[in-house]
């Protein structure tokens, strides 16, 4: 494992770190073995931080690029104005407007 890692990893950090997916219904042990299974919510959650990167983050870090779809850079859009409505109407609008925000407010013209 440490190989894969490139860093040290114990046997204590892994009993560590099987405990806890167990604890959390990701795994179960199995009986008369030293080996686990996957359960079907650890499956879905598996399957969720491989697609993740490449379908999710991936087109949102690349939003504010010319090559990125319209429907995309609106939505984002969209979401800004939303997160801005709630900031505001939270009375937190000094505050937030300090934050710069990383995504692009795109004009009319480039939606």
């Amino acid at each position: 494992m440490t190989h894969l890692l490139d860093t040290g990893y114990t046997t204590n950090q892994m009993s560590y770190d099987l405990a806890r997916l167990r604890r959390n219904g990701l795994i179960e042990h199995r009986s008369h073995s030293n080996t686990y299974t996957l359960t079907a919510d650890g499956q879905r959650i598996a399957l969720s931080y491989t697609k993740v990167p490449n379908r999710i983050l991936r087109p949102l870090l690349a939003a504010d690029r010319a090559p990125a779809p319209a429907p995309l850079r609106q939505a984002l859009a969209t979401i800004d104005r939303h997160v801005r409505g709630y900031i505001d109407n939270a009375r937190l609008g000094n505050t937030a407007k300090k934050l710069k925000p990383n995504i692009k407010v795109l004009t009319p013209k480039e939606r």
